[in-house]
């Protein structure tokens, strides 16, 4: 849309300064207003059958003044006048009945919300921001609204066939039956056939084990999932049986990306490069033997300084076994880190500001909203997609080929 010139040297002609354009009753506010104003009237017109100067329809109904009501927007408060009828039926859409908000004014909280702001800090924000004061309750009534959203999105039908699933867990800090606890909240991150990123679910549980897993691995068939190639896990409790019995043929495997997080706590800062070079060795050796191999020089090396490194690889060695016949281009996909690691960093970065969740459905609302945000970015397939895919469909067949 474009505007005539005059009408803009006619809006802009008293406009000094930055203020008399942006202020509080600058040109821009008052256009809003106008415009306001003027979209309330023409669909009053509409609901009469006829303009404001015309004359009056045999309908018995009229104009019958206005009311006066304050709407927030993202430029402030916003005093409008909605018109009235006779007949008291006129509702308009613009403005509903008990509309408080124009549009853009929700989006506003739920977007601080989102990037980890407090209720009491979006307060403070807005009020600096717009001039315009806003309770703590009208925050989160706005914010409650998303838990709709969530539903849906938690309940939405997913894809056939994902070549891979990722299961990862944060751990928060819930208010439950007046304690606070230690919860993990689980992240099912599937990638499709088309090599993208989506996040299936997210489930809450104080304690895992198969039961709990048996549910989750459920519901996702139960969504339309029919198969999984290789599910990736953080050696989760109870996972591998659970899945076996939904989905038999899916290789379990764990993750590596964890293991060499898990293992370098174990070690200082002075020697984490050498460690995490040594234990590059093993991950990246062309099959068993050679990797096997590997760990017994690493053990070699670093056991009298670092042992619990060398016995949590050897320890979990039945585990990262299938990852190790896979060709190149399959084991860089399981294993690169950009796919755990960027949604853990942007959900901690959100979530840091909470000491504690006051609820479950606060913690959920603020991890999907943190979501919903990454996903924005996730806007092309994982690094080298196309050549995994073909030895995807060499090693699995009809699995893979099947599904497109």
């Amino acid at each position: 849309m474009s505007f005539k010139k005059e009408l803009l040297d006619e809006l802009l002609k008293n406009s000094k300064t930055q203020d008399d354009l942006f202020g509080e009753d600058g040109v821009f506010k008052q256009l809003k207003k106008a415009l306001v104003q003027r979209a309330l009237e023409a669909e009053m017109s509409h609901h009469l059958g006829y303009e404001k100067n015309e004359q009056s329809k045999s309908t018995g109904n009229y104009r019958n003044g206005t009311s006066s009501k304050k709407l927030l927007t993202d430029q402030g408060d916003l005093e409008v006048n909605i018109p009235r009828d006779r007949h008291g039926n006129f509702e308009p859409k613009l403005v509903g009945k008990y509309q408080r908000r124009l549009a853009g004014f929700d989006d506003k909280i739920l977007s601080l919300y989102a990037r980890g702001m407090t209720v009491r800090e979006i307060q403070g924000h807005i009020e600096e921001i717009y001039q315009t004061e806003v309770s703590p309750d009208l925050i989160s009534t706005v914010t409650d609204e998303v838990m709709n959203e969530v539903e849906t999105w938690q309940t939405r039908p997913l894809d056939a066939v994902y070549p891979i699933l990722y299961l990862d867990a944060i751990i928060l800090k819930v208010r439950d039956n007046g304690q606070v606890k230690n919860k993990a909240l689980y992240l099912a991150v599937g990638i499709t056939m088309n090599g993208d990123k989506e996040v299936l679910g997210m489930w809450m549980s104080l304690n895992e084990g198969a039961k709990f897993w048996l549910s989750v691995v459920t519901e996702l068939k139960n969504r339309g999932v029919q198969d999984i190639l290789i599910a990736c896990v953080d050696g989760l409790k109870g996972f591998p049986e659970a899945i076996g019995s939904v989905f038999p043929s899916t290789q379990v495997q764990l993750c590596v990306v964890h293991m060499i997080r898990n293992s370098l706590n174990y070690v200082s800062w002075r020697d984490r490069k050498k460690i995490a070079a040594d234990l590059k060795n093993i991950y990246t050796a062309c099959n068993e033997d050679q990797a096997h191999r590997a760990l017994l020089d690493f053990r070699s090396q670093w056991d009298k300084t670092h042992p619990a490194v060398g016995a949590m690889w050897e320890r979990n060695w039945a585990g990262i076994i299938p990852f190790l016949s896979y060709p190149d281009y399959i084991r860089k996909v399981i294993y690169t880190t950009n796919t755990i690691e960027s949604i853990n960093f942007g959900i901690r970065k959100v979530t840091r500001n909470r000491t504690i969740f006051p609820d479950d459905k606060a913690a959920f609302k603020l991890v999907y909203l943190a979501l919903h945000n990454l996903a924005k970015k996730w806007n092309r397939p994982i690094y080298n997609w196309r050549d995994a895919l073909n030895q995807f469909a060499i090693i699995f067949g009809e699995r893979i080929t099947g599904s497109f």
